[in-house]
């Protein structure tokens, strides 16, 4: 066959049916990415063009299965694609080609592959809402038992057979046809709006309902039990089991008992009992893993009654099967492909079980026994599942693989922490047991096993008492002994658990502080070994964190082994961070102030060797060195400042007054604080151009925000002053800058222990210097731009007295226009920021008759600016998404601002508004509205909706 070159193929196209065929193998020969991609665009070229049809026609004649294929494929397209341009005429005869190609290819045993993509392009037909083909299975099937082609119109007129005359006289291959065509309109209805498509009864049948009687499709029921028989023919029984699970899964209610009853008779038979044996074995292939897919859907589909029908013998050698699917041989993700869905039923199983607990109040069915029972198993199963195979496995391993086993350790977690709810404290000391004989058995694998089941649980027992018991036992053994045993060869997998499990259980330690010598003892012996380092150090610190009260008495030891552990070559910095924040934690609760600055300044010791060795580097040239050691020092004062903090459960007196014993205790700490100054100037003056340098500093400062006692990280205000007021355009993450004098304005805002009147002034100063730089136009900077008036915001209203100050007032007006420009900014950012401002400085506060005599001065001048602002943004100009932003300007304006009404009539008015889709009617309407909700909620659905009229989008507005 030729392929004339019409006006849209591109020179080079292939000319012939031949040579499309050689394209079409191209696809599945080795090439490079850019190879496969130039033919995948020849065939779809060729696919859409006017000759498509007939190329659909010819392919399917080839000896090659893959060009069969991609005919039938290209049916599907044109039908999909290019329906438009089919003749009317046409399309009855293109039902009947290509339910000749179907029975042909049946008659000649084709494939599935071909056959279920001729099947997909008839379906594709069958959806097409100018087609009337509502006997479609049955027009099929009768054509499949003819062997050919079979018209329409007359076997509807004939009626003289129905579909279960027909179906028991096909074939195996034609019966299986069948289904995938079925299949396949199933799964192709479900996604297509009932709408547009003349069989929404389908969707609602395969769930066992009819509404449309017009839709013949009762022959698919009469083809299951004869599907289902093929299961036993072995040359068939792969295809069969995928086909009727893709069907079970989601449609289990399109099988009638008598289907389900055939089904689980095969499912038990001696036939299905080989194949699963098979993967038992370790040996995955595709016969035995579509029946234990089979298994799996069936079990799905039938939990309830797999649930409550415990003493059936059927149920008990399908649970069986179930439990034996997590048995097999091999890791998963990396050999077992069957145990993460069967881990899924089991999860399902479970969860069940705790629906029907809930809801069944006092009335728990005698079944409920035996159902955990078979979720403990589980378990077990999924125990042995998890342990790590040995090392020289692991490294074989792909990082897929590596992943998988990963993600099958996380999703046995799940069912673990589900379990606890149905069976409480019994399946963790179940664990514990596991965990105790696999000590005394020196099976270091199934420990570390077992020890990731415990710490999985650990998230889930609310009240800790009641493990303590099974916990003493646990941690009063050899554990930690055994873990530092170096004769003993321990993996470093079941080391890293073990100091996990530390981590999951600190707060048993807090109750249980004898167990905490050996504990340590453990976790700094680990910090020598590299793996291990970096989960001891977050143990470490978790647990003096926790208990620093009572190691208080250590902290000379902790100090020791720390200085011990920096002498080790190759000490990250994220363990030398960990373990220094440890120690500052117990240094916090020394009662003595001077012992507490003795211990503290070690600490210091020790940071100012990083800034040293920072300043060395950088001299040197080494600068990726300098960065690693400067910000290992400015992190280690960041997780220092973060543990000198009151614990958590310390009160917090807002209200707090400073005593003379509280300065004597200022002083103390007066010449440590110098130390950290110095420290982190040091690396900011040697790393200037950093940003995590920057962002390091300012965490440094922001530790001692929230105390309210004297300590190392409580700076004076001109310390952070003198921070900020060195920044300037060029400052690598000023944002952050600019939110750290934030945080300070609005910790000095909630108490009145000291006045920093004098540092708001010098922060507002420097804002107007960063205005300044940016000409005033906070287009230039947006980001910045948005920080700077977030940090004036929170001037209001504890600092709104700076604004009249003699050093301030004159900017004023610079700062206000800089405000209302930036709400009409392009970026999102600044006008936010800008949104949040007005807001709060629309609103009314109890300030002094001074101060309040300044504010109607502001707002009498710049009111009615804000106005036009506000409305030019709710006109269309601004995203939907801001709307909600945007509109908290205009509910304070209009609550608080008794000339509002005036300000928004004259901006809605004004020659400047920027929409012509509404008119003087729907204005007056939305003022009407906005006025009399007052600023409530329901503000911001008027706001939205008149955008949407300004945008031509809303057709009733005014009515």
């Amino acid at each position: 066959m030729s392929l004339n070159q019409s006006s849209s193929q591109a020179p080079g196209e292939p000319r012939s049916v031949e040579e499309v065929e050689k394209l079409v193998q191209q696809l599945y020969l080795p090439g490079s990415p850019q190879q496969i991609s130039s033919v995948q665009a020849s065939l779809q070229r060729l696919q859409r063009t006017d000759k498509g049809w007939y190329l659909a026609d010819a392919l399917l004649h080839s000896r090659d299965e893959k060009v069969r294929f991609f005919g039938a494929l290209t049916f599907t397209v044109k039908i999909n694609s290019d329906w438009d341009t089919l003749k009317h005429a046409d399309r009855g005869p293109l039902l009947h080609r290509l339910l000749h190609w179907l029975t042909l290819r049946v008659n000649a045993g084709e494939g599935p592959l071909v056959i279920r993509k001729i099947c997909t392009s008839l379906v594709a037909y069958f959806l097409h809402p100018t087609v009337t083909w509502n006997k479609c299975l049955f027009h099929l099937v009768c054509c499949l038992h003819q062997g050919t082609a079979i018209d329409y119109e007359q076997l509807v007129a004939s009626n003289d057979q129905d579909a279960t005359q027909v179906i028991p006289n096909l074939s195996k291959a034609q019966l299986l046809t069948a289904v995938w065509f079925a299949l396949s309109l199933v799964e192709e209805v479900g996604k297509t709006s009932h709408a547009s498509i003349q069989t929404s009864a389908w969707v609602t049948y395969a769930h066992g309902v009819w509404l449309d009687k017009a839709v013949q499709l009762a022959p698919l029921r009469t083809l299951t039990p004869y599907t289902i028989r093929l299961l036993w023919d072995e040359n068939l029984s792969e295809v069969t089991a995928d086909t009727l699970g893709d069907i079970l899964n989601p449609f289990s209610k399109f099988f009638t008992a008598k289907d389900l009853d055939l089904l689980v008779s095969f499912l038990i038979s001696e036939q299905a009992k080989r194949q699963l044996s098979i993967l038992l074995e370790g040996e995955f292939e595709s016969e035995p893993m579509a029946v234990a897919r089979l298994l799996l859907a069936y079990g799905d589909a039938m939990i309830q009654e797999l649930v409550k029908s415990p003493d059936s013998s059927t149920v008990q050698i399908v649970m069986q099967e179930l439990l034996q699917l997590l048995a097999c041989e091999g890791s998963a993700g990396a050999d077992d492909d069957i145990c993460t869905p069967a881990l899924e039923f089991w999860q399902s199983y479970t969860e069940f079980l705790i629906d029907s607990l809930y809801g069944a109040g006092d009335q728990i069915g005698p079944w409920m026994g035996t159902a955990k029972h078979y979720v403990v198993q589980a378990i077990e199963f999924c125990w042995v599942k998890i342990r790590m195979p040995a090392e020289n496995v692991v490294t074989q391993w792909t990082s897929d693989a590596k992943g998988d086993f990963k993600a099958f350790r996380a999703d046995v977690e799940d069912l673990l922490q589900s379990s606890y709810t149905l069976l409480g404290t019994s399946i963790f000391d179940r664990l514990a047991s596991l965990a105790n004989e696999a000590l005394k058995d020196h099976a270091w694998l199934h420990l570390e096993a077992t020890l990731f089941c415990l710490n999985a649980l650990s998230e889930c027992i609310s009240d800790e008492n009641v493990v303590d018991a099974t916990l003493s036992g646990l941690f009063g053994s050899e554990l930690f002994a055994n873990m530092v045993d170096s004769t003993l060869a321990i993996p470093s997998k079941t080391q890293q658990t073990a100091v996990t499990t530390i981590v999951s259980f600190t707060a048993f330690f807090e109750r249980n502080t004898q167990f905490l010598p050996p504990m340590l003892t453990f976790l700094f012996e680990s910090l020598r070994v590299h793996t291990l380092a970096a989960v001891a150090a977050k143990a470490i610190y978790s647990t003096c964190d926790s208990c620093r009260s009572n190691l208080v008495t250590e902290v000379g030891a902790f100090l020791h082994q720390y200085d011990i552990m920096l002498s080790l070559q190759g000490v990250e910095s994220i363990t030398k961070e960990r373990v220094i924040g440890a120690i500052a934690a117990i240094i916090q609760a020394i009662p003595s102030q001077e012992e507490k600055v003795g211990s503290f300044v070690k600490l210091i010791d020790f940071v100012d060797r990083d800034v040293k060795a920072c300043h060395e580097s950088v001299r040197t040239g080494l600068l990726e060195q300098a960065q690693e050691k400067g910000l290992c020092a400015l992190r280690c004062l960041v997780n220092m400042g973060k543990s000198m903090q009151e614990p958590d459960s310390a009160a917090i007196d807002l209200e707090h007054e400073i005593s003379p014993h509280e300065t004597y205790d200022s002083q103390r700490w007066a010449s440590v604080q110098e130390r950290i100054v110095c420290c982190l100037y040091a690396v900011r003056q040697s790393l200037d151009r950093d940003g995590e340098v920057v962002e390091a500093s300012c965490q440094v400062l922001r530790t001692g925000y929230k105390e309210t006692s004297p300590g190392p990280f409580v700076f004076p205000p001109n310390i952070t002053e003198d921070f900020v007021r060195q920044s300037n355009l060029q400052t690598p993450r000023l944002e952050l800058i600019l939110d750290t004098a934030g945080a300070m304005l609005t910790r000095h805002a909630r108490t009145t222990a000291m006045i920093i009147d004098s540092t708001a002034t010098a922060f507002l100063l420097h804002i107007f210097q960063l205005m300044a730089a940016m000409g005033n136009n906070p287009a230039k900077e947006p980001e910045v731009s948005a920080s700077c008036i977030d940090l004036i915001a929170k001037y209001i209203p504890h600092y709104l007295h700076i604004f009249g100050g003699y050093q301030c007032h004159e900017n004023i007006p610079n700062l206000i226009m800089f405000s209302l420009q930036a709400m009409i900014c392009q970026d999102i950012m600044p006008r936010r920021s800008a949104a949040f401002f007005w807001a709060s400085l629309l609103q009314r506060y109890e300030l002094s008759t001074e101060l309040q005599a300044m504010m109607d001065s502001i707002l009498e001048r710049y009111g009615p600016q804000a106005a036009l602002v506000i409305i030019h943004n709710i006109s269309g100009e601004a995203a939907r998404s801001e709307l909600e932003t945007l509109a908290d300007p205009l509910k304070r304006m209009v609550f608080a601002q008794p000339r509002a009404k005036q300000w928004l009539s004259d901006a809605l008015y004004s020659s400047t508004f920027p929409s012509s889709k509404v008119g003087d009617a729907e204005k007056r309407k939305f003022l009407q509205q906005v006025i009399s909700l007052r600023g409530s909620k329901k503000t911001t659905q008027i706001v939205k909706d008149f955008w949407m009229a300004c945008r031509g989008t809303s057709f009733a507005y005014t009515s």
